[in-house]
This record gives C-alpha cells, structure tokens and sequence, in this order.
C-alpha cells in the first residue's frame, strides 16, 4: 500500500465547520468488527492485518491487535475523528484539548442547542467511555514523522470530566502523545468531508475513507479481493460466507455511487458490475474515483462560536461581542484556565463568594495573571487533583489490558510450536466438514481456521496447553 509523503512538522489549520480528519495508517483496517454482539463485549480483544509496501516495495503484511475495555461500536469512530478534528484544528494544537460537550456536538453536527441530559450527550459520554478504554497495537505502523514502519503501541485519549454532570465546565480530553504526534504530523492524516461521512452507515463510512487515502495517488485502483475489503477494512464477520460478502461489499459501493464518489464502468448500469469473479469462490471488486470525490466543501471564515473557548465564557456571561475581544487579548492557555476556575466557583461556592460578580472576579484574575502576577486558587488545585485521578484510574485499567494483550502475544508462537500439530489436525477435519457442508474451498478454510483459532486461543488463555485434545471438532454441528 502507498504512503502519503512524509514529514515530521505539524499541519496548523483553521477550523472549519464540516472538515474532519482520520489518522491515515487507522483508515487501512477495521477498529471493531461491525457486529455490535462481539464489538461492545467488555474486556475484548480486536485482531486483523493489512497489506503495505515497504521501502523497497516488497510487499508485506502487518498484525494489529485492539484491546477494548469496555468494547467499541463502529459508530465511536465519528467520535474519534470528530474531536480529532476539533484538537488538531485550534490555532495552537496540543495533546491537551478543553472543550464542553455540547461544543464537541455542535461542531460535529449532532445538536443545534445546548440540550443537556438529551439522547446525543447520553450517546457521547458513552462512546468517549469506549474510546478512552481502548488500547492499540501494530506490529508495522507507518509513522509519518519518522518515515518508517514501526512496531507501536498506544491509546487514543483519557478524559478528565467535571464531577457535577451537569456543570458547564470544560471537559478535558488528554490525547495519548504517541497517537496524537502520529495523527497532527504532515502526511499522517487526511480530510474528509464529514456531513457527507455521517449520512453513510458505519461500514459505508470505513470504505469512503479506505478509498480517501487509496484515490490519494490514483483515480483507479487494483482489483482488491472482495474477502480481505469486506473483513480487513469494512469490519464484516469472517465467518460469512462470500456469496454473503459480495452482496454487503455492494450495498457500501452503492451508497457511494449514489452519492458520485464511485463511477461504474463504462456502458455499466448497476454496482453489480464492479465485482468479477477471479477464480472459485474468489471474487475481486475494482474502484474508480467519482467526479464528487474531492469537491471542496470548506468554509473560509472562523467564527466566534467556533471556538471551545465559546461556552465557558458565554455561561460566564460575557456577550458575543466581549468574547472576541477577550480571544484576541489572551492566550487561549489563560482564558480556558481562569473559565474553568470561575465556573467552578460559580457551581461550588456561597454566592457572597464574588464581591462584585462573576465577571468581574473573570476580568481580575485574568489581568493579574496574564502579568504573572497571580496564581490558581488552592481549593481550584484540590479540584483539579480529584478530576486527575478520572484519569489515574483511567490508566491503570488500560495498563492492565495492555498487560493482558501481552500475555496473550504469544498464542501464535504457541500455534506455530507445540499445538502445530493438533491445530493443523483440526484445520483439515473442519475444512471437510464445512467442503461436505456445500461451501466453497476459500469459504471452508476461512471459516476452519477461525473456529480452530478461537478454540485454542481460549485453551490458550486457561493455561492449558495439551492442544492436542481435538475433542468437540468431529463435526461442524458439534461446534455450533
């Protein structure tokens, strides 16, 4: 697979309403399988591979491995991207981003009002739940600073939440810095449109952002096997059989037909035409890019609103116009720090708290400090020390995942060594039975070596290593 050109300085960008970014090594495969039944199981683990050219152009295949604490829906990744976007937008991005929900949803397009306790800021809290119990691994990351495939391991983000759900303080979203240096440099993140993402299902959505990156270089690509796209890329259950495949690798090269981001081939009226068949049970689907594919649909001006900064000053009771003079006075740094302090005094102080008004004790401190001549309250400090222990907590139960993963890396050596045997013996009884079952080869030996998979894996992860008990394959209805 080809790579974007690469550099190691940061991209800085005005925000735009309706512009996003995916981090582009995480577009090449499924995050979750799109199955919702094994995708939000807690305590779960997400394995696939990916093909890539390395430097000299051989081909090679790189092993990733999510862990999920509390599970993932594919449906989290607008959330990915979408505070990605916000992070990486501000005029000075950084690992740390302050923003109040409700900021987050309008930008995103998901509210058009302060709606608190409403069905998007429930839908919210729980996919950042998700997101920030997620653990990553690849054994061949592209790394756009360095240049090179890396073997990585990271999270996405922590979150640090105010205690009182329903304070207007900001929220703060902590960005693992390995993810966040890989997602901000140049040539490691590509735009999308993201009114147009959010009008596709989930797996609509994985393969318009394959195909960002792919039409990158070319408006055709190579045939690519309907199999590998369906599982690798869109998240689909391996265990279906193709014929089942095709028909929902269709439905996504539908969808975006509709919407002019896919040409059929010439003097061709239907999707159907884009598969053809390569072999027995082996189908391939060829992509070309549509006239809509790179229409520009970026504003060119930022507005006050636009701002994270936006929320906490306005529920401090500052105007329109007083907020924009404010942002141009200020380092963002000093307003989201002394935004935060007056909120939280607002909601957790007497009212004889503020000698004049909460605008006031704002303007004071902020003039003071902006001189360095003043400094955070010690009760704000002792806040602040509760809210960072959200994200202690937050890594420790991850640092417990990632030990788990660990543990587990050694299951395909343990296949390849001393359960080689038992595990090839399985393989082949369960293939016959699936070829004796109707389906094609290709089909019964994805599906063999799935189901032998999960079986040792589970012997695996018990401490039980006599793999050779093969009792439970004679038949495939033994299995199911």
């Amino acid at each position: 697979m080809c790579n974007m050109p690469t550099h190691a300085a940061v991209q800085r960008r005005p925000h735009r309403p309706g512009y996003a970014r995916a981090q582009l090594t995480l577009v090449e495969h499924a995050l979750c399988p799109l199955d919702t039944k094994r995708s939000l199981m807690p305590a779960s683990i997400h394995e696939t591979t990916y093909g890539f050219s390395d430097k000299h152009r051989n081909r090679k295949k790189a092993h990733v491995r999510i862990g999920m604490l509390d599970g993932m829906s594919a449906h989290d990744e607008l959330y990915l991207w979408g505070l990605l976007s916000l992070a990486l937008s501000q005029p000075e991005p950084t690992a740390d981003f302050f923003a109040t929900p409700y900021y987050c949803l309008r930008q995103l397009g998901l509210i058009t009002s302060d709606k608190r306790g409403g069905r998007e800021f429930e839908s919210f809290r729980a996919a950042l739940k998700r997101l920030a119990g997620i653990r990553y691994q690849n054994d061949a990351f592209y790394d756009p600073v360095r240049g090179e495939h890396r073997d990585v391991s990271f999270g996405f983000l922590n979150y640090s939440l105010p205690l009182d759900s329903n304070s207007s303080r900001s929220w703060r979203f902590a960005w693992d810095p390995i993810f966040f240096e890989l997602a901000s440099a140049s040539g490691g993140a590509l735009a999308f449109d993201l009114a147009l993402y959010k009008d596709l299902d989930a797996a609509s959505r994985r393969l318009y952002l394959y195909l960002k990156k792919r039409f990158f270089r070319a408006d055709t690509i190579e045939p690519l096997n309907v199999r590998s796209l369906a599982v690798d890329v869109l998240g689909f259950s391996d265990s279906l059989e193709v014929k089942h495949l095709k028909q929902k690798v269709l439905r996504c090269c539908t969808q975006l037909v509709d919407r002019q981001l896919l040409l059929l081939p010439s003097n061709s009226t239907s999707a159907n035409d884009l598969i053809r068949k390569a072999s027995k049970g082996v189908y391939t689907v060829q992509l070309h890019k549509g006239t809509a594919f790179d229409k520009s649909v970026y504003p060119t001006s930022m507005k006050v609103k636009d701002s994270p900064l936006f929320d906490p000053l306005r529920s401090i009771g500052f105007d329109v116009a007083t907020i924009h003079r404010l942002m141009q006075t200020y380092s963002a740094k000093l307003l989201t720090q002394w935004s935060d302090i007056t909120l939280a005094a607002i909601e957790r102080q007497a009212a004889s708290f503020f000698t004049n008004s909460p605008q006031a004790y704002f303007m004071d401190n902020v003039k003071a400090a902006s001189k360095e001549n003043r400094t955070p309250p010690d009760w704000w400090r002792d806040l602040r020390k509760k809210e960072l222990e959200q994200e202690r907590t937050q890594e420790r139960s991850k640092a417990a995942l990632l030990h788990a993963t660990t543990n587990d890396h050694g299951f395909d050596a343990y296949l390849a060594n001393e359960a080689r045997e038992a595990f090839a013996n399985v393989m082949q009884r369960l293939t016959e039975d699936f070829l004796k079952a109707g389906k094609s080869e290709p089909d019964a030996r994805c599906q063999a070596k799935s189901l032998a998979r999960k079986h040792f894996r589970n012997r695996y992860r018990k401490g039980n290593n006599e793999a050779s008990d093969t009792t439970g394959f004679t038949t495939i209805g033994s299995l199911l």
